[in-house]
């Protein structure tokens, strides 16, 4: 509650007004979302809305980074898809508690760093992939299903469709230009409303989705036997979806902290996904994440504290107990327009200029994540496959790095002095730098100006000693640092090597 009441304390900086218009603005936008993809899981429109609910309230309230918007995302109901298909719904719930536990325990542990290591390319791949998505997704709109076949559409409903779709572009690109006092969006959204209703135009609205009316989600313990069996059966669901969720709420927390030159804390929002996703499981969610483009509203639209997600999933809820009858009114066209807006500005457009400029490797990750976010829209396995590549190369690049400068010392011994990281990437050269044949009964290798990384360079200098053995002469090495000094005398069962007494260094503000 310290931290709720900061956040009222701060909008005396940002304002009342752009929190309610912003949290107003993404809770319109994440109604179709999350009903078009409980729709396509199978699964009743009610369980997106109170995904959206849930996952918004749970995360503003508790989260680590303010503006941040959550729902029900796509994302990760679609891992569950064949789930929900084999199993049933009840099933669904129980592996969304336990994909909640999973993230839980995420940040309890604090691996929410691990966020760190995903490099510059993958993130424009990522944002990339994820533009393409949104913005396809808005093309479908221009398409009905009938007798349970895919039709676009032609003549008259396609011109009026397209006519409003223009119209919101028009709205939310030209209003900034006489004012910022009210998001553009919103505005956009309102206007192609009234226009709508009051001159009777037919057109698609939110009702040709689904129904949006409910109630109050209650309570209830996921129908399915607590047995090692129904474990097996929705561990692996479970994981995936705690790792997609994870990942695409951690990226976005990311990209939110670059936006707004703040810094969230990814364990924290760890732990809240996985409050929200178990609380998601008890009440009948079909759970979540953080929803990039609904965030980028949010932030487009002014929002940068708890209040903006905050109000935003208290709408969703009214939306559901009361204003079912207002909001399905509200014309597709307006929140095609909207998404195709955020669709575009989340593409790093200068990513362009970069290719020529970029080492081929951030090209070709940058590439291929985004590809793959693309073809399979598995924004995981995009992030995954972008983090084994890049640090492929970056294992490859070092391990080229190693070298060796020779001297004799006055004792006559031969000194190898080492250059760059000894591990698994650069063994192989480090093992041709030497000659046991012709080398002196006394070998020095200093590793001053490198270290020892892994388990494969110590078995290296394990059979370097060894090997010099065997010719009987003496390998000492010189210059550990402290963790190699470490590391090899918890492997000294199982290695024979010799270190030097060198003096004890210490870094400075240790």
């Amino acid at each position: 509650m310290k931290e709720l009441w900061a956040e009222v304390q701060s909008l005396r900086k940002y304002g009342y007004k752009n929190e309610i218009f912003a949290g107003l603005t993404s809770a319109m936008t994440m109604i179709p979302e999350s009903l078009s993809f409980a729709i396509l899981a199978g699964l009743s429109p009610l369980m997106g809305l109170y995904a959206a609910f849930l996952m918004g309230i749970v995360t503003a309230f508790f989260g680590g980074r303010p503006g941040m918007i959550a729902g029900g995302a796509g994302a990760t109901i679609v891992v569950m898809m064949a789930l929900i298909s084999t199993e049933g719904v009840q099933y669904l719930l129980a592996a969304v508690i336990l994909a909640g536990i999973i993230q839980f325990l995420v940040g309890v542990f604090k691996l929410g760093k691990f966020v760190r290591l995903i490099p510059q390319p993958v993130m424009y791949g990522f944002l990339n992939g994820l533009a393409v998505i949104i913005f396809m997704a808005q093309v479908k709109q221009f398409s009905v299903v009938v007798d349970g076949q895919t039709q676009w559409l032609s003549g008259m409903p396609l011109f009026i469709m397209g006519g409003l779709t223009l119209l919101t572009i028009g709205i939310v690109l030209g209003l900034p230009k006489i004012t910022k006092a009210v998001p553009s969006s919103l505005v956009a959204i309102l206007v192609l409303t009234a226009v709508v209703f009051f001159l009777q135009i037919d057109t698609k609205r939110v009702a040709d989705i689904a129904s949006v009316s409910g109630s109050l989600p209650q309570f209830h313990l996921p129908s399915v036997p607590f047995t090692l069996d129904t474990l097996k059966i929705i561990l692996p669901y479970s994981v995936v979806m705690a790792a997609v969720g994870l990942i695409e709420s951690l990226l976005t927390l990311n990209m939110v902290d670059e936006i707004t030159y703040t810094k969230g804390d990814t364990n924290k929002e760890a732990r809240a996904q996985g409050y929200a996703n178990v609380i998601n499981g008890f009440f009948g969610g079909m759970g979540g994440c953080a929803m990039v483009a609904q965030t980028l509203v949010n932030l487009n639209s002014g929002g940068r504290t708890r209040i903006s997600a905050i109000l935003s999933a208290v709408t969703i809820l009214l939306v559901i107990l009361v204003g079912a009858p207002v909001i399905e009114q509200i014309p597709m066209a307006a929140l095609v327009g909207v998404m195709m807006i955020v669709a575009i500005t989340t593409f790093k457009w200068f990513s362009f200029k970069l290719i020529t400029k970029m080492p081929k490797a951030d090209v070709i990750v940058g590439i291929t994540v985004a590809a793959i976010t693309i073809i399979l829209h598995n924004l995981a396995l995009a992030v995954f496959v972008g983090v084994i590549i890049s640090a492929l190369v970056f294992a490859w690049d070092n391990a080229k790095r190693i070298r060796a400068r020779v001297s004799i010392d006055e004792n006559g011994a031969k000194v190898y002095a080492i250059y760059g990281p000894l591990f698994f990437g650069s063994t192989t050269t480090f093992s041709e730098k030497f000659n046991p044949l012709e080398d002196p009964e006394e070998v020095i290798i200093d590793f001053k100006e490198s270290r020892i990384a892994d388990m494969s360079a110590i078995e290296a200098v394990n059979k370097l000693t060894k090997l010099y053995a065997s010719h009987h002469k003496k390998v000492i090495l010189r210059h550990l640092s402290y963790d190699c000094y470490h590391l090899l005398d918890n492997a000294k069962d199982m290695v024979e090597v010799n270190i030097a007494k060198d003096p004890t260094y210490k870094v400075m503000g240790d």
